[in-house]
C-alpha cells in the first residue's frame, strides 16, 4: 500500500477538515504544508505560522483570529507587549496582507499522488474539484453512511418519516437531531411504482462547519430563518440567503439548510427567538449545518440520465417560471483556455446570468449555451444564489471539463414581431386573500388579540409611528408599526406597541392597502381631533417565557433598538404564525415533473393526537428536483391547498396519497411569511 494510501485509510471523514484537507479540531485554525520559507512579517507571534484569518490588534502586533480568541480566553492582554486587550477592539488585517497570505504556496495535503502545489485560496477548490484522494475519501465516506434505498423505504411503513432520519451519519456532539419528529411526510422520498424507477438510491447529505466573521458588531450574517422548537418545523432551517451579505459573499450556505450548531451551542431544542439570538452574536459566528447534496444516482443505463441532465428536467416548466433545464459540457484544450463568457447578475434577482458569448470562444464554437441562459450549477456547486465572482472562480479552479446546469427562459413570440424578440417579462405572482375553506386555527401556541385605542388630540400633533408593510411589499405583508416615537401621543397612551398589525383607523380599513396609501390614510386620520386605531397584537406563549430577541416587547426594546432603526426593523417569523387566516395572502405554485421524480420537498405538520391540528409547513427541498429548480417555494412555507383542495384537517395519511397521486403536475396554494433576519 501506498504512503498516500496509508495516510487516508487511517483519516476519519467526519474529523476532516473540508476547507484545507487536514485533521483538526473545529474552533483550532487550518493546517497547511508549505514549501517555502514565509516573510516573517506574515507569521503569527502564538503559533509561529503563516497567519490564518489575520487580526490587528490596536497596539499593531497581528496574530491569527483562533490563536488570539483563545488566548484571550484567561488573558486580557497583547501576547508581544502585554498591553490591555480585548478581543473586541481588534479588527480584520488589511486586504493587502490578506491578499498576500492567499497567494502563499501550499501542497496538497495528498501531495504523494496528485503531486499538485497551488496557492492557499486554491487548495479548497483543488481538494473538491480535482483531488483523487479526497475525492476517494468521500465517496467511501458517503458508502459507509448512506442505506440503500429499500432500507429508506422499510423506515416508512407507519406513514411517516422524519427528516433525520434520512440522514444516518452522527452529526457532532450535541448537534444530534430528534429521530421522532412527529407528523413529518416526505413525497420527496417517495419511490414510483412505475418500472422506469428513478435513477436514486439515497438522500446525500452531511454535516458541515461554516465560519462567517462580522467585521461590525452590528454586521448582518445574511441569512434569513425559519423554524425553533416552539414551532412546527422543530429545527432552524435556513430560508434565505440575502443578496449582497456577507453568507452570500462567503457562498457555502443555502435555502434549506439546517442549523445545528451556533458557536458550539446546540439549537435542536431552542425556541426561534433564542436562536435568533444566538446567532446575533458579534465576531466570529461558528455555524454546523447539515446541508441536503440531493439524490444519489444508481448506476445508469443507456436510455436514462442522472437527475441534472436535461432529459430528466427538460420540461420542467411552470405556468409563473417558463423555462428548461440543461446541462452543458464544455471541454477546453488547455486548463488555462478561457470559455468566452461574460457573467453578469441581474438587479431584480438572485443568481448568474449569461450576458454574453465572445466571438470565437469556446462556448460560441460549442453553441449550447446561449444569453441570458441563468447559471443554476457549475461542476456540481450550486449557483442559484451566487455571484459572478464565484462562478469565475469555480471555472478558473477546473480541469479541461467544465459542466454547467442552467435554465433557459422559454422564447414567446410578441405579436408582429419574431420569436425570441422582446420577450415578456415573467408575470408577477399572483396574491388572493385566504378562502374561507381554507381557515384555520393559528399553530399550537401562538395566538393573536384586538387592541383598540381611543383619543383626542390636537390635530398638529403626530400619532408618533413609523410603519411598513402593505399589499405591494414582498409576501404581501400587512401594514404593521415598526416604532412608536416618544414624541408621538401613541407612546404616551402606551396601548400601541412596535410589531402590531393596522386593522383600521377611524373605521377607515387599512387591511388591503399599498404602503403609500397606508400612509396617506393615516396622515390624514390623524388630523383630526379624535383618533379610534384598531390594531392586532400576535402572541407566542414561548417569547412570553422568555424575552423576544427580535424585539416587541418592553424587555428587549432596547437591545433591539441598539441593533436596528425604525425603518429597517422588521418582525421574527414567528410574529406572522398567529395572525388570524382571514388577513392571509395565498398564492398558487404549479410544479411539473415526469412519472420517475419526486416532487423534491418534505413537509411537516397535520393533524397529530398530541398536538391536535398543525398547518404544514415546508421543511425540505431536495437539490436537483422540480421544486428546486422552479424556486419559488421555501422552507417555512405553509401549503394551505394542493389541488384546490384545502389541506385543513388533514393528517399524514390523507396527504401522502394526494400528493403521489398527481403524476406530472401538482398545483400548491402556499402562505409565506418572511425569516427571521440575522
Amino acid at each position: 500500500m501506498s504512503t498516500t494510501e496509508n495516510k487516508t485509510a487511517s483519516l476519519s471523514w467526519a474529523r476532516l477538515c473540508k476547507e484545507c484537507g487536514q485533521q483538526h479540531e473545529g474552533q483550532e485554525s487550518h493546517l497547511y504544508e508549505y514549501p517555502d520559507d514565509v516573510d516573517d512579517e506574515l507569521v503569527c507571534h502564538i503559533c509561529l505560522q503563516p497567519l490564518i484569518r489575520p487580526m490587528d490588534t490596536p497596539c499593531g502586533h497581528t496574530y491569527c483570529f483562533e490563536c488570539l480568541a483563545s488566548f484571550l480566553k484567561d488573558k486580557d492582554f497583547c501576547p508581544v507587549d502585554r498591553q490591555r486587550l480585548q478581543l473586541s477592539h481588534c479588527r480584520p488585517s488589511t486586504l493587502l496582507v490578506r491578499n498576500l497570505l492567499d497567494k502563499l504556496a501550499v501542497m496538497c495535503p495528498y501531495y504523494a499522488e496528485c503531486q499538485q502545489q497551488m496557492q492557499r485560496c486554491e487548495l479548497q477548490p483543488h481538494l473538491h474539484n480535482r483531488c483523487p484522494a479526497f475525492r476517494r475519501l468521500r465517496d467511501e465516506a458517503e458508502k459507509r453512511k448512506r442505506p440503500a434505498w429499500n432500507e429508506l423505504k422499510g423506515r416508512k411503513g407507519d406513514g411517516e418519516l422524519s427528516a433525520d432520519a434520512k440522514h444516518s451519519e452522527t452529526p457532532p456532539r450535541s448537534a444530534t437531531r430528534d429521530l421522532t419528529d412527529p407528523g413529518l411526510i416526505n413525497p420527496a422520498y417517495e419511490e414510483s411504482e412505475d418500472d422506469n424507477t428513478p435513477l436514486r438510491s439515497s438522500l446525500v447529505s452531511e454535516s458541515n462547519v461554516v465560519e462567517l466573521f462580522r467585521e461590525e458588531a452590528d454586521e448582518e450574517l445574511g441569512l434569513r430563518i425559519v423554524g425553533g422548537k416552539d414551532t412546527p418545523l422543530g429545527n432552524i432551517v435556513i430560508q434565505e440567503i440575502v443578496r449582497d451579505s456577507q453568507a452570500a459573499r462567503d457562498a457555502r450556505l443555502a435555502p434549506g439548510d439546517h442549523i445545528l450548531e451556533v458557536n458550539d451551542i446546540s439549537l435542536a431544542s431552542v425556541p426561534h427567538a433564542r436562536a435568533v439570538a444566538v446567532l446575533r452574536q458579534p465576531s466570529l459566528v461558528r455555524l454546523t449545518v447539515m446541508q441536503e447534496k440531493g439524490f444519489k444516482p444508481r448506476e445508469t443505463r443507456p436510455d436514462q440520465h442522472p437527475a441534472l441532465s436535461g432529459s430528466a428536467h427538460g420540461n420542467a416548466t411552470s405556468a409563473h417560471n417558463p423555462g428548461t433545464v440543461l446541462q452543458v459540457t464544455l471541454t477546453k484544450s488547455q486548463r488555462s483556455e478561457p470559455l468566452g463568457i461574460k457573467l453578469i447578475r441581474k438587479s431584480d434577482e438572485s443568481g448568474v446570468i449569461i450576458l454574453d458569448l465572445l466571438s470565437g470562444g469556446l462556448a460560441a464554437k460549442d453553441g449550447k449555451l446561449k444569453n441570458n441562459d441563468k447559471v443554476l450549477a457549475i461542476n456540481g456547486q450550486d449557483l442559484r444564489h451566487g455571484t459572478p465572482e464565484s462562478a469565475a472562480q469555480i471555472i478558473q479552479a477546473s480541469e479541461v471539463r467544465v459542466n454547467f446546469v442552467v435554465l433557459r427562459q422559454a422564447e414567446t413570440q410578441d405579436e408582429g414581431g419574431p420569436q425570441g424578440r422582446g420577450a415578456r417579462r415573467v408575470p408577477e405572482p399572483q396574491y388572493f386573500r385566504r378562502r374561507s375553506t381554507y381557515m384555520k386555527d393559528p399553530p399550537g401556541g401562538f395566538s393573536s388579540q384586538e387592541k383598540t385605542v381611543s383619543l383626542k388630540k390636537d390635530p398638529r400633533l403626530s400619532l408618533g409611528i413609523t410603519i411598513a408593510g402593505g399589499r405591494d411589499c414582498r409576501s404581501r405583508l400587512p401594514v404593521y408599526i415598526t416604532s412608536v416615537q416618544p414624541i408621538g401621543c401613541l407612546h404616551r397612551d402606551g396601548t400601541i406597541k412596535r410589531g402590531d398589525v393596522l386593522l383600521n383607523i377611524n373605521g377607515v380599513d387599512l387591511t388591503q392597502l399599498t404602503y403609500s396609501e397606508a400612509v396617506s390614510t393615516l396622515k390624514a386620520q390623524a388630523a383630526q381631533p379624535q383618533v379610534a386605531l384598531r390594531v392586532i397584537q400576535t402572541i407566542s406563549e414561548e417569547s412570553q417565557e422568555d424575552a423576544e430577541a427580535g424585539g416587541g416587547n418592553d424587555r428587549s426594546d432596547g437591545l433591539e433598538n441598539a441593533r436596528e432603526d425604525a425603518y429597517n426593523w422588521t418582525p421574527l417569523w414567528i410574529r406572522w404564525l398567529g395572525l388570524p387566516s382571514h388577513m392571509h395572502w395565498c398564492r398558487d405554485i404549479v410544479l411539473q415533473k415526469s412519472n420517475n421524480e419526486s416532487w423534491g420537498f418534505s413537509i411537516v405538520g397535520g393533524y397529530e393526537e398530541t398536538h391536535g391540528q398543525q398547518p404544514f409547513f415546508i421543511k425540505t427541498i431536495v437539490p436537483g428536483t422540480p421544486a428546486h429548480f422552479d424556486g419559488r417555494l421555501k422552507c417555512g412555507d405553509e401549503i394551505v391547498a394542493v389541488n384546490g383542495a384545502t389541506t385543513v384537517g388533514m393528517n399524514n395519511s390523507s396527504l401522502i396519497p394526494m400528493l403521489k397521486l398527481q403524476k406530472n403536475k401538482v398545483t400548491l396554494t402556499v402562505v409565506c411569511w418572511p425569516g427571521s433576519l440575522v
